[in-house]
């Protein structure tokens, strides 16, 4: 992992810092359009409920690492119990005590809407076998920007996995206004 530093940023340039980023939104996009391609065989709607337990399952995880770190930093002294009151600390030396906590409160936003639409698709019974696809890539795109941000909080990366996630909801969202329009 490299910093991005004022000196380090002086070393590389952007174009270099986001050109991993781009091949990868590049071929999702890519894979995406073939995918697209054709027509879809329906799917059962209650499929969806494995993508929405395997979200639900992420934040699970996320949630309980969060609540051991901050536990485990208040025991092994790394911080004050008094930081918790406000969120500020004059000795936070370490970033990963709240990375747990900022990860969670991600999945607390941008999923919300995947949750909405899943039970939109299962209340209307309108799913196909792309929207189930694009359901799972959901969640693993999620699941990528959890680890990348814990493990490694590489900007860039974490940037890509989060737009991709973003694109993927909004065909779902798209793909099942399109739908109901034909249905209607």
């Amino acid at each position: 992992m490299m910093p991005l530093s004022s000196t380090a940023t002086q070393d590389v340039s952007i174009l270099k810092i986001y050109t991993g980023p781009c091949i990868l939104m590049g071929a999702f996009i890519v894979w995406l359009t073939w995918v697209s391609a054709g027509v879809h065989p329906p799917a059962d709607a209650k499929s969806l409920l494995s993508p929405m337990g395997g979200l639900f399952s992420l934040i699970v995880v996320v949630w309980v690492l969060m609540v051991v770190v901050r536990n485990g930093s208040i025991i092994f002294g790394h911080i004050s119990l008094d930081y918790f009151a406000d969120y500020h600390a004059k000795n936070l030396t370490n970033d990963l005590i709240e990375r747990p906590a900022r990860v969670f409160n991600n999945l607390m936003q941008v999923p919300q809407y995947f949750y909405i639409i899943c039970i939109l698709m299962i209340l209307f019974e309108n799913v196909d076998a792309l929207q189930l696809t694009l359901a799972w890539a959901f969640v693993v795109l999620r699941t990528v920007h959890c680890i990348i941000y814990l493990a490694l909080n590489w900007v860039p990366y974490r940037f890509a996995s989060w737009a991709l996630s973003c694109i993927t909801l909004c065909i779902l969202w798209y793909r099942f206004f399109d739908q109901m329009v034909l249905v209607f």
